[in-house]
């Protein structure tokens, strides 16, 4: 068993309004210093197959299929043994 994480974000020329929206709130609250926020999402998943190879492989699969849309969003994926 492996545990997969997926970090899917918006590309740097993809316009992120819901990252200016809580920029503006950070702002209001006194947190001037922040000069950007970029809002993405993070994915886990725990995949049941014999090796980290397929693993790895199954996960790319599905940010390609389903979890990113690649026209607008990056993702990195990180894949480790889960805990017995």
């Amino acid at each position: 068993m492996f545990k997969a994480s997926v970090r899917v974000t918006l590309r740097q020329s993809v316009h992120d309004p819901q990252g200016n929206a809580v920029k503006r709130s950070l702002h209001a609250l006194g947190f001037d210093g922040v000069k950007d926020v970029r809002v993405g999402k993070l994915l886990e998943l725990e995949v049941d197959v014999p090796n980290r190879a397929q693993a790895e492989e199954q996960v790319v699969a599905m940010c390609e299929r389903l979890l990113a849309n690649p026209v607008i969003e990056t993702y990195t994926v990180s894949v480790e043994e889960a805990d017995a």
